[in-house]
C-alpha cells in the first residue's frame, strides 16, 4: 500500500495500519520473523525435495547437482529481502526457475509476497510473465515420471493459484485498513459531537448566569437608587434596604464565581428580562406534566425551596424538566417519580426514575446531548449527575448539588 493509493489516509494512520511487508516498514515485527522463517523452511523443504529427486536420478551429473543445490539454496535466501523488493524478487526467481526446478517452491512464495504487497499491475506483468516461462522448465529440465504435458498444467495452476490467493490477502487486509480507518474517523467525530455539545452547553448556562446576574445588579441598583433619592428614610427602611442590597451583592458574587471560564457565544441577543425557574417553581413544571397526561409523583422534603440558592435551585428545575421530557419520550405512560430532599449544609438531591414502559410504543431517536448537557450544568454548580438504566427496564436520574449553611 502506498500513499497514491489510499490519499485519504493520514500519516499516522499509514504508519500504524500500512500492510505487512511495505518497504517503509523499519525493521521486521515478531510476526514477520515467524512468517518469515515458515516460509524459508517451506521453500527449502520442497527444494531439497526436489533435489533428492534430481540426485536419485544418477543420469544427472554431480556438478549439476552441485549447482542446483547452490543455485536453490540462493533462490531461498532471497526471500529474506522479499518485502523490501517484492518485484524484483519474483521476476528473478521466475527466471532462475526455468533452469532450477529446485528454486520452484521459493518462486511461487515470492510470486504470493507479491501479489500481496503491490498493486495488480506489476502483479500481472510478472505473473504473466510467470505464466509464460512454465513450459520451459519442464521442456529443459524434464521429469522422468511425468509428461510435459502434465508438468506445464500443473506449472501453470499453481502460479494462477498462488497469484490468486495473494491478492484475496491483499484485499482482505486494505480491507481491515478501510475499517480501521473508518472506525478512527467515527470515533473522533463522535467526540468532536460530544464536545460541541458541552460547548453549546455552557454556553446556554453562560448566556442564563449572565441573566440571573442581570437580576441581581438591577436590584442592588433599585435599592441603592431609592437610598439616594430618600436620605432621610427611617433607620428601619434603611437597614432593610441595607440588608437586601447586601444579599444581592452576595448572590451576586456566587453567581459569578459559577460563570468563570464560561463564555458567551458572540452574536446573541439579549434575553435578561426573562423570568428564571427555580426551585419553588417546581410545582407548576409537574403541575404541567400532568396536565400533558404524565402521571407523575413528586415528592420534595425540602422544608423551605425558597430558601434555595437560585443557582441550584434553577439546576434542579432543568434537571427535572429534562428528565420528564425524556421519559415523555422514550417511557410513554409509565408513571415517573420525583424525589427531591436535602436543605442547607447537606445539600441539594434529585432523582427522577420511571419503569420501563408496559406497552409497546414507536421509540423516538434521541442524540444523548440533553443528558450531556445536564451533566455539564451540574459540574458547573459543583455536583454531579448520573444516569443510566434500571434493573426493571426503566430509566434513573440521580443529581447532587451543594447547599452552602
Amino acid at each position: 500500500m502506498t500513499r497514491t493509493e489510499y490519499p485519504w489516509l493520514l500519516p499516522s494512520a499509514l504508519a500504524d495500519h500500512e500492510l505487512p511487508g511495505h518497504r517503509g516498514r523499519p525493521r521486521r515485527t515478531v510476526r514477520d520473523w515467524v512468517v518469515d522463517i515458515t516460509l524459508f523452511l517451506c521453500a527449502a523443504a520442497f527444494g531439497m525435495a526436489v533435489l533428492a529427486a534430481v540426485d536419485a536420478d544418477h543420469t544427472t551429473p554431480d556438478g549439476v547437482v552441485l549447482v542446483d543445490s547452490v543455485l536453490g539454496a540462493a533462490g531461498c535466501c532471497a526471500l529474506w529481502v522479499r518485502r523490501r523488493w517484492p518485484v524484483v524478487v519474483a521476476a528473478v526467481l521466475t527466471v532462475l526457475s526455468v533452469v532450477e526446478p529446485v528454486a520452484a517452491g521459493a518462486m511461487l512464495i515470492a510470486l504470493f509476497s507479491l501479489a500481496v504487497h503491490r498493486p495488480f499491475k506489476p502483479v500481472a506483468f510478472v505473473g504473466a510473465a510467470a505464466l509464460i516461462v512454465a513450459p520451459l522448465q519442464p521442456m529443459l529440465r524434464p521429469d522422468p515420471g511425468t509428461s510435459f504435458v502434465a508438468s506445464t498444467i500443473i506449472g501453470v495452476l499453481l502460479v494462477l493459484l498462488v497469484l490468486s490467493w495473494g491478492m484475496v490477502v491483499r484485499s482482505r487486509r486494505q480491507l481491515v485498513v478501510t475499517l480501521r480507518e473508518r472506525a478512527r474517523r467515527a470515533e473522533a467525530e463522535a467526540a468532536l459531537r460530544a464536545e460541541q455539545a458541552q460547548r453549546l452547553a455552557r454556553e446556554a448556562i453562560a448566556r442564563e448566569m449572565h441573566d440571573v446576574l442581570a437580576h441581581r445588579l438591577s436590584l442592588l441598583s433599585v435599592h441603592a437608587g431609592a437610598l439616594e433619592f430618600r436620605p432621610d428614610a427611617p433607620p428601619a427602611e434603611v437597614g432593610r434596604a441595607a440588608g437586601v442590597i447586601r444579599d444581592s451583592a452576595h448572590e451576586a458574587l456566587q453567581d459569578l464565581r459559577e460563570i468563570i471560564g464560561v463564555l458567551r457565544a458572540p452574536g446573541e441577543g439579549d434575553e435578561s428580562h426573562r423570568p428564571q425557574p427555580t426551585l419553588v417553581t417546581l410545582d407548576a413544571l409537574i403541575d404541567e406534566s400532568r396536565s400533558a397526561g404524565m402521571e407523575v409523583v413528586l415528592d420534595n422534603t425540602v422544608v423551605d425551596p425558597a430558601q434555595a440558592p437560585a443557582a441550584t435551585g434553577r439546576t434542579v428545575y432543568r434537571i427535572a424538566q429534562e428528565a420528564l421530557t425524556n421519559a415523555r419520550k422514550h417511557a410513554p405512560g409509565a408513571p415517573v417519580r420525583v424525589t427531591v430532599a436535602g436543605g442547607p449544609g447537606e445539600g441539594l438531591t434529585i432523582e427522577v426514575g420511571n419503569p420501563a414502559p408496559s406497552e409497546p410504543f414507536e421509540p423516538v431517536p434521541g442524540s444523548g446531548q440533553g443528558l450531556i448537557g445536564l451533566t455539564e450544568r451540574a459540574n458547573l454548580a459543583g455536583g454531579s449527575l448520573d444516569h443510566g438504566p434500571g434493573r426493571d427496564g426503566g430509566f434513573t436520574v440521580l443529581a447532587r448539588l451543594p447547599w452552602p449553611a
